[in-house]
């Protein structure tokens, strides 16, 4: 039960590796967070967090999932995303771009009054890849609901749980090198999942983030190699990165798709290798806040080696 005048904020996808920094953030800023997810409802021993059933796909689930919601966060991801399974129903087009038009839906006929919804760097209505063209499609059904919004389209985000930068980091610790898909010279803007759970929890709150559609990165942009190189250093460990061709591992990977889940597919390679520059001019002006450079945020999660 929540107390007057505390505000009660819903995060689909609350269980997620960026939902969870998001509910935790909130939950520590006093806000009772309901997280929603596909899965049947937690128990938990925190008074402030309750957790409510909803399937995005099966909108008919969500309208008595969004009861007394006064804000809704949406951070929507199908399981091992970017690799998509379409006979199981995991594809960008159905969950991030469907699974949001009935979330606004449903904010809509519950009277939420302000919307948050995590995009990615380079949606657009012409994007000449399917995911942009799924999140472009999210974000028109957020800017026309009438509901006051913020849009986050984030870089390339990384931190304790991630199954990117991690995955390098678990190669390292059995391998001699570590294996990169790509030349590795891909420039993101990494940022660090705790600032873009405190960014959501500035914009609930802040006017300048009103009707607002911000690109978020951290400090610094650097390649991809430079940044495994980064998580190499916060362990105290050193590794070549041997770099495999994108065009041969799609090659090698097309005859999964056929498999009803697939480990990896041509399409998961093409995500995997793009680049995510962005500007955060307007970010800053809007949400102005210390944006953690990406030793120092390493350095709070990862120890070296023994």
């Amino acid at each position: 039960m929540t107390t007057p005048n505390r505000s009660v904020v819903a995060v689909a996808g609350g269980t997620g590796f960026v939902g969870r920094a998001i509910v935790r953030e909130l939950a520590a800023r006093g806000s009772h967070v309901i997280v929603l997810s596909h899965l049947p409802p937690k128990a938990t021993t925190d008074r402030s967090i309750e957790f409510r059933q909803a399937d995005v796909t099966r909108p008919d689930s969500l309208p008595g999932a969004l009861a007394g919601v006064d804000a809704l966060v949406i951070c929507l991801g199908f399981r091992n995303s970017p690799i998509e399974a379409p006979r199981r129903g995991r594809t960008f087009e159905k969950v991030d771009a469907g699974g949001t038009v009935a979330l606004v839906a449903a904010a809509k006929a519950a009277a939420v009054g302000r919307l948050v919804y995590i995009s990615g760097a380079g949606a657009a209505s012409d994007a000449p890849r399917h995911w942009f063209r799924a999140k472009w499609r999210a974000e028109e059904a957020v800017r026309g609901s009438g509901i006051v919004y913020t849009i986050f389209r984030p870089s390339w985000i990384y931190g304790p749980g991630d199954k990117s930068l991690n995955r390098f980091i678990g190669f390292a610790r059995w391998l001699p090198f570590v294996p990169q898909i790509g030349n590795g010279r891909q420039i993101m803007a990494p940022v660090f999942v705790d600032d873009v759970g405190a960014l959501v929890a500035d914009a609930l709150v802040a006017p300048a983030a009103d009707n607002a559609t911000l690109e978020v990165g951290g400090p610094e942009s650097l390649s991809m190699d430079q940044i495994i190189r980064a998580a190499l250093r916060a362990q105290g460990r050193h590794r070549l990165i041997l770099h495999a061709p994108s065009a041969l591992m799609k090659l090698a990977t097309r005859p999964l798709t056929l498999l009803p889940s697939p480990p990896m597919t041509p399409d998961a390679i093409d995500f995997i290798v793009q680049a995510a520059p962005v500007d955060t001019g307007p970010l800053t002006a809007a949400l102005p806040r210390h944006l953690t450079p990406l030793a120092e945020a390493l350095a709070s999660y990862l120890r070296p080696r023994d």
